[in-house]
């Protein structure tokens, strides 16, 4: 509501919240002295003006709204004007007080917690990227009691206008949680970040990895054939297609987690982005493929050793040797996994085996308890899949093609 539009002193604390900012600061009397502050950036605060022991009138801030509510500025202001009314000087009053606790040092107590609770090292390093790049920045000088809504939102517009959907929205969990924990811990009363969903915009349409469809993959699977990348990275490029894996986790494959005799990749559930074990069934050709890697980094910790200054190859390495194929722009290592999903699906594979091979996330107990399901039926599945990429690489024929059809598990 515009300011013209009060009727009524004592402000109430509803017509204090619709209060709207204007391009220049104000201020609007409430009793005694007390005045309401309204900043162009929607902050909003208490001042009380008062006559200093040398005759001079001045500002004493009392508190930002809504954490001060009307009710106890009021008793603030009485309190303060009594204190100067005896001689006291306002300008000195409550420096010896503690100093406020600011908004850091909450954060900095939700991400040590979150510390203690094993999270995904992935998970821990996009809370402390998002605390150092984005919140600290923004909020973390402020006092606690201070940070309001308008703080909070716009803290995250910030992230919303470098494109950063999926950052903004955890970063409005974080905050809820923050919050709430100082709640809790009795370091303040309301919570400024719990409607921030309200406000959010809406991100843009998913875009897809770069990925090949069916009649695209001849053409691509010869082209790899004759790559003339190394042979660690041609492994890691046949890994990621063949197991339909997400690229990080090939790269970070160790050798202690891979049976060739029994063609099994057990991932570990630190590994996994939906923290949980994961098997992965090696089909046939993948075989020779890591047994000849073996004799090259087998002596190692991990399949896919990297540089000195790195435990294992770059994250750029398996896009790279595709680009060298000719793939730039047309197919990235995580598009093969949108590549053998849409295959799979299109030629009638149930869509559980699928989404399992995938790691993708299972509602209800599932998900929880069936570390290893449908294993034997991916096996089938992820076999057909290895052959099939065989068949189109040396030109299938009608025939083969249904010979493939009567061997998909429905």
């Amino acid at each position: 509501m515009k300011r013209k539009q009060i009727k009524r002193r004592p402000l109430a604390d509803t017509v204090l919240e619709k209060l709207e900012p204007e391009a220049s600061e104000y201020r609007e009397h409430d009793s005694n002295g007390l005045y309401f502050r309204v900043k162009p950036n929607g902050s909003k605060s208490w001042n009380l003006r008062y006559k200093r022991p040398n005759g001079k009138w001045a500002w004493k801030g009392l508190g930002r709204f809504p954490q001060v509510s009307g009710r106890s500025a009021r008793e603030k202001a009485d309190e303060m004007m009594g204190i100067a009314a005896d001689g006291g000087d306002l300008a000195d009053h409550g420096k010896a007080e503690a100093p406020a606790v600011l908004f850091k040092a909450v954060a900095e107590d939700w991400y040590s917690r979150k510390q203690s609770e094993a999270l995904a090292e992935k998970s821990l390093r996009l809370m402390r990227d998002g605390l150092d790049k984005d919140l600290l920045p923004s909020l973390g000088d402020i006092p606690l009691l201070e940070v309001t809504r308008a703080d909070c939102t716009s803290a995250i517009e910030k992230i919303e206008d470098r494109g950063a959907w999926h950052i903004a929205k955890k970063a409005r969990g974080w905050l809820k949680n923050m919050f709430s924990l100082a709640i809790a811990q009795g370091r303040c009363d309301l919570n400024p970040a719990s409607e921030l969903g309200h406000v959010a915009r809406k991100a843009p349409p998913t875009v897809h990895h770069p990925h090949l469809l069916e009649d695209e993959l001849p053409a691509f699977l010869r082209a790899l054939s004759r790559s003339n990348s190394l042979y660690t990275t041609r492994a890691a490029v046949y890994m990621v297609l063949l197991t339909a894996s997400r690229p990080g986790m090939v790269r970070h494959a160790e050798w202690s987690e891979v049976d060739l005799d029994n063609a099994l990749w057990s991932v570990p559930a630190e590994k996994m982005k939906k923290s949980r074990d994961h098997l992965v069934p090696l089909p046939a050709q993948l075989i020779p493929i890591l047994k000849n890697l073996e004799e090259i980094t087998g002596l190692g910790q991990y399949l896919l050793p990297g540089s000195r200054a790195n435990d294992v190859i770059s994250h750029t390495t398996i896009n790279a040797a595709l680009s060298r194929a000719g793939y730039k722009g047309k197919l990235v290592g995580h598009g093969s996994r949108h590549t053998a999903s849409t295959l799979l699906n299109d030629h009638g594979w149930r869509r559980g085996y699928v989404d399992m091979q995938l790691s993708h996330a299972q509602k209800g107990v599932g998900g929880v308890y069936n570390k290893a399901k449908y294993l034997k039926q991916r096996r089938v599945m992820m076999q057909w899949y290895a052959d099939y990429l065989d068949a189109l690489q040396a030109g299938i024929t009608a025939e083969q093609k249904e010979q493939f059809a009567l061997k998909v598990m429905g």
